[in-house]
């Protein structure tokens, strides 16, 4: 079952044997995540059901291939009407691009006025990273508690994890115990978006900390379990990091903004601030287009102008 079964009767069976096949590919062939699955299923859903409420009735492969170029603008301007927010929508006008695309490969149909609909012009968002002295401050902090030793350990090596290699919470929370990092190594394989493993220098202070947990953990789930655990042994949670980020975020009084992603952000703006090169950082990061890296030059850039402006003696 998927979550387009919702919309049977909103649109053909065939239309939604389709779609189904679509998302196959997207898993086996595009290797897909699951998250990106589950987003681009909804997305596709609710398109779908636009078309059946806008159209009168349920949808077939046919009827998407006479929409018009005014069809496509109506969905947009519904959800513009929604309050969806423009990043939303164009990550789900993206999502009906691409289905129309593998429709167009797999000769199922073709519709060329989709080509016409602009995507919604979005403002370039600048990651938000924690100040050196914030991220230190804080790492310290995860270590100060009065919860049990393991969990406070296994806190401290996430978010070490996080600010010291840059990973995702996802590729973090990812690892298996087989691939913790042993004494002397300096590398670590993650296997990020799109199921791409990259190699990630290891700094001694984070095989240190995954180390000190491992040995405080009280459960055994051999080579092939997660290497960060829940309370009760099963894999750790991301609500249970972002949690916990929240909790130092309060009593350090840092921003909204100081989420564990963040951490990948600071990770990232500070290697900058020390002289890396884009290129080394985008490898590092596994971004795919060096243009999402480039953000963070804008962060740098911020940074600069800041203590510029604190420190110059015209700038009083």
């Amino acid at each position: 079952m998927t979550a387009l079964d919702p919309l049977a009767g909103r649109a053909s069976a065939a239309l939604l044997s389709t779609a189904t096949r679509w998302l196959a590919w997207l898993e086996l062939e595009q290797r897909a995540s699951p998250h990106t699955l589950a987003a681009y299923r909804r997305d596709l859903g609710f398109f779908l059901g636009f078309l059946a409420d806008y159209r009168g009735g349920p949808q077939d492969l046919a009827d998407l291939a006479a929409l018009e170029t005014r069809d496509f603008r109506a969905w947009l301007s519904a959800r513009a009407a929604d309050g969806k927010a423009k990043a939303s929508t164009a990550r789900a006008l993206a999502v009906v691009r691409n289905f129309f695309a593998w429709l167009r490969r797999e000769e199922i149909l073709e519709n060329p006025r989709l080509a016409l609909v602009r995507t919604p012009r979005l403002p370039q968002a600048v990651p938000k990273a924690l100040a050196t002295d914030e991220a230190q401050e804080l790492l310290a902090a995860a270590g100060e508690d009065e919860r049990a030793p393991w969990i406070v350990a296994r806190d401290t090596a996430v978010l070490t994890l996080l600010y010291g290699a840059g990973l995702r919470i996802g590729e973090a929370l990812g690892l298996t115990r087989g691939e913790a990092p042993g004494p002397g190594q300096d590398s670590l394989v993650v296997l990020g978006k799109g199921r791409k493993s990259r190699v990630v220098p290891l700094l001694p202070v984070v095989g240190a900390a995954i180390r000190a947990y491992l040995a405080l953990c009280p459960y055994d789930v051999g080579s092939e379990g997660a290497l960060f655990l829940g309370a009760r042994g099963g894999p750790l949670s991301p609500r249970i990091v972002q949690q916990r980020m929240s909790d130092l975020r309060r009593a350090l009084g840092l921003p909204e903004s100081a989420t564990p992603h963040a951490l990948r952000h600071s990770f990232a703006t500070h290697l900058l601030g020390s002289g890396g090169d884009l290129r080394s950082i985008q490898e590092l990061l596994g971004h795919a287009s060096l243009s999402t890296t480039q953000r963070y030059t804008a962060v740098d850039a911020a940074r600069l102008i800041a203590a510029y402006r604190a420190a110059h003696p015209r700038a009083r």
